[in-house]
């Protein structure tokens, strides 16, 4: 057991540094650094203007010597630029002092300053990962027992009229994309309609503060895509339970059919959903 923990901890990390490695390479292939350095300088920057702003902050070191830098594996680079400034990677590109640090990558916490937010990139990561965390929570607690409910229903009785309705709601909820899903629920309750704007929140809005006017329809979005595919699980497992020997047994006995699908075919039904 121990030794399967040990291999699959090495494959995850394995894989995070090849998938990282990648997409820094990609960010840092030449005109991604000509952009930045036009983005943070001037666009009417000459070619050789461009390589002086990239050599004086170690954007032309080596791939290799870069990543290893980024990573904090490697002591970041201390460069004296065209321009007489000496400037440190652990400084953030400022002149270095007694107290620089050696090494300053994502091993070290430090993970660097934003270009275009002009803030620590940790900082943004877990404000971001905080917010994302808000909205899924509320997306579970949306999703999971709406379609506990429609597969359990849809289950009951295979083939009858609820089934059929609730496994047609399911299936076209899965089928349709977020993009489109969304952009139908704001047309219907956060555009104007006969002098009523039901939500008038917006992503801005709800990153401040979030509310029931601004949270309701990303998270009826994403819950509703997901919300047919556990609801069919729940149906597909349901039926199948209700067809059971036991199943047929409580019946012969007497059983009522509530009692039945909750304190019998309820518990095993929802093994495979949970």
């Amino acid at each position: 057991m121990g030794l399967f923990i040990l291999r699959r901890l090495g494959v995850m990390i394995l894989t995070a540094l090849c998938l990282t490695f990648i997409v820094f390479w990609l960010t840092n292939l030449y005109p991604n650094l000509e952009k930045l350095a036009k983005t943070q300088g001037n666009f009417r920057m000459s070619d050789e203007q461009v390589e002086t702003y990239l050599g004086n902050r170690g954007y032309t070191q080596a791939l290799p010597v870069k990543y290893g830098q980024w990573l904090g594996v490697l002591p970041g680079y201390v460069i004296e630029g065209t321009d007489g400034e000496t400037r440190a990677r652990c400084e953030a590109g400022r002149a270095p002092t007694e107290d620089t640090p050696t090494f300053c990558g994502i091993l070290q916490g430090e993970w660097g300053q934003s270009t275009v937010f002009k803030e620590e990139v940790g900082t943004i990561v877990s404000t971001r990962l905080g917010l994302t965390g808000k909205l899924m929570f509320w997306v579970m607690m949306v999703m999971v027992p709406g379609a506990l409910i429609i597969g359990v229903l849809a289950g009951m009785r295979e083939g009858s009229r609820t089934d059929r309705s609730l496994s047609t709601v399911s299936i076209v909820s899965t089928a349709t994309p977020e993009y489109v899903s969304g952009v139908i629920l704001i047309a219907v309750f956060a555009t104007p309609l006969f002098g009523l704007q039901y939500f008038k929140g917006t992503a801005t809005s709800a990153m401040d503060d979030a509310n029931f006017n601004n949270f309701f329809l990303p998270v009826s979005t994403i819950a509703l895509y997901g919300m047919g595919y556990i609801a069919r699980m729940t149906r597909a497992s349901m039926t199948e339970v209700m067809t059971a020997q036991y199943i047929r047994t409580a019946r012969l006995k007497g059983v009522s059919f509530p009692n039945i699908v909750l304190k019998h075919a309820l518990r095993n039904a929802l093994i495979a959903p949970f």
